[in-house]
């Protein structure tokens, strides 16, 4: 199937970096929702879809290029554990985006008749099997999955976004290469962009312990990859990961870690790190820029107010 453009490509030659927007999920809870349960901030599609907005609509206003949709833990499995029908769910899933876009016509309306800035981008969140899982298994691995299996759960929920009128896909905090094998796959097959973002739990290795080097290369030759990196992952380490990831890929880096904490899965919550960094969000961000990074923003944990600091720095 003909790949669309690559809008990633189209921003990159006008501009050295993108700013990507920050945490969705951890920003909601900021603002009282509350997110223990499975379907995480997809919970808010059903229940107050126009606070999902406002958060797009603030990181836009804060400098963001790209807004991110809340459909990281969105899939068919879940919505149907929570009585919802196929119907349903795909009308969610698609709802997510509408969300993001709407926030981006809203912040477009607002620009300055002086700013140049292309309109921002809308990426599609394709989270992880573990995602849907819902037990931390993201930062885990060891699905006990091989790739066609992967391919057959992520392909009726990527199918659907890929058609959704998001610009492209966010596939990220994937913790292993099959997964990323599997959703370079699907992109291609659907021919659809998007980047895949991996997980990683020490400077040099992805969550389930392949080296960050092969687990780019393996999706090096597939075009519908437009950029690879790694998110949702303690600052300190994003630096040496992007230098190593260098190594092995020519196509553009991407990075938006946490803010350096530790989730606890059963409890549901974010807890402090001794190894959490103290220095600001935007000036770890420089180290990523020189360790090559081109798409830089933040996870979990982070908020406008970081995003606003580094769309000062471009």
């Amino acid at each position: 199937m003909t790949l669309r453009p690559d809008p990633i490509a189209a921003w990159l030659a006008r501009r050295p970096h993108l700013v990507l927007d920050g945490a969705l999920a951890t920003e909601l809870e900021r603002r009282g929702a509350d997110l223990r349960d499975a379907l995480w901030s997809a919970r808010l599609l059903i229940e107050q879809p126009e606070l999902i907005r406002a958060v797009h609509l603030d990181y836009f206003r804060a400098g963001a290029d790209v807004a991110t949709t809340a459909s990281y833990q969105a899939s068919f499995e879940g919505f149907a554990r929570r009585g919802l029908s196929h119907k349903d769910a795909a009308a969610l899933m698609r709802l997510s985006v509408r969300l993001a876009t709407e926030a981006r016509d809203q912040a477009m309306a607002e620009r300055a008749a002086d700013d140049a800035r292309p309109a921002p981008l809308v990426a599609a969140s394709v989270g992880p099997y573990g995602a849907v899982l819902a037990d931390g298994s993201e930062y885990r691995g060891h699905y006990g999955l091989d790739e066609a299996a992967l391919i057959a759960f992520h392909r009726p929920r990527l199918q659907l976004l890929a058609a959704s009128g998001a610009d492209l896909l966010a596939c990220e905090t994937i913790p292993c290469i099959a997964e990323a094998r599997a959703l370079a796959q699907l992109m291609d097959e659907v021919g659809t962009r998007g980047w895949i973002s991996f997980s990683a739990r020490d400077g040099g290795h992805v969550c389930e312990g392949d080296t960050i080097e092969d687990a780019v290369a393996a999706v090096q030759g597939v075009d519908s990859v437009v950029a690879v990196g790694i998110n949702c992952t303690a600052p300190q380490h994003v630096a040496e990961l992007l230098a190593r990831a260098r190594t092995r890929t020519a196509k553009p880096l991407l990075a938006y870690p946490n803010a350096g904490e530790t989730w606890d899965a059963q409890a549901k919550q974010w807890l402090p790190s001794a190894e959490c960094a103290h220095r600001p969000f935007d000036e770890m961000a420089m180290d990523w820029a020189a360790a090559g990074a081109r798409l830089i923003g933040g996870c979990c944990r982070t908020g406008p107010a970081q995003i606003a600091a580094l769309s000062r720095r471009w």
